[in-house]
């Protein structure tokens, strides 16, 4: 099972989370692209840290939204949607490979992850900004989620992703940050649900409900109290309960 964080989303003089001691734990890192948190300067080090530690490179892209760390909506157009998410992978990219690496997947980020899920435009922009630049590389996703369906349709390899440290419906969508149970905020509980979804498969929904959650990564997230606490407990579970962390791509 892979372990992927967001990392790299501070800005400037602002720094969120803590990326060296998270990366020492997740196998996978997605990494800000500048759009809705990061800069060059701190793109530039967190890629020489995965490199490293030997974790896989991700471009978590965004929308041009970093008052809002992207997590606003924004209404865009195909074309330039396609073309703003070509720039972050390019931008990332570039920083890598100082370092020996390279970008080696996708992920949206925030508003843009969860718009992708349900809209077809948005989606299709995604998928076509990752055929363009690279169509080996897998699109890290919600399974099921419309850009899941699109990438697939288009010959892109899809990496199912679930949340430990994010309430879910009974739907399978996960709970909006707005609301109560949007964040599970306790490191045991987030080990126990991690280990759940690695071993069966499945996440309880905040009514209780057992849903499926067919997933091949858990995303830990960076910016989330306690972070690095619930990413060593959630990595010391994996392996007590016979899952080896190990990177999709």
């Amino acid at each position: 099972m892979d372990l992927n964080a967001d990392l790299g989303e501070g800005f400037g003089i602002w720094r969120l989370g803590d990326d060296e001691a998270l990366l020492d734990l997740v196998t996978s890192a997605n990494v800000a692209c500048g759009f809705h948190g990061g800069d060059p300067s701190t793109m530039r080090r967190v890629c020489a840290a995965a490199a490293e530690r030997g974790v896989t490179v991700g471009a978590q892209v965004g929308y041009r939204d970093l008052a809002g760390f992207g997590r606003r909506h924004i209404a865009y157009g195909f074309d330039e949607l396609r073309d703003e998410v070509t720039y972050q992978l390019g931008a990332l990219d570039a920083f890598c490979r100082p370092h020996r690496t390279r970008v080696r997947y996708l992920k949206p980020h925030g508003a843009l992850y969860h718009a992708a899920a349900t809209d077809e435009v948005q989606a299709a922009a995604l998928v076509a900004a990752v055929s363009g630049y690279d169509h080996e590389l897998p699109i890290l996703c919600a399974p099921g989620s419309t850009l899941a369906q699109l990438a697939v349709g288009a010959g892109l390899r899809v990496v199912a992703e679930g949340f430990a440290d994010r309430g879910y419906l009974p739907n399978g969508a996960l709970v909006p940050r707005t609301a109560p149970d949007a964040l599970v905020t306790d490191p045991e509980e987030v080990a126990v649900r991690a280990v759940r979804m690695a071993t069966e498969r499945t996440v309880v929904a905040v009514d209780g409900t057992v849903v499926p959650c067919p997933v091949a990564s858990i995303c830990l997230h960076g910016d989330s109290p306690g972070a690095v606490a619930s990413a060593a407990l959630v990595r010391a579970a994996l392996i007590d309960a016979g899952v080896t962390p190990t990177p999709f791509a």
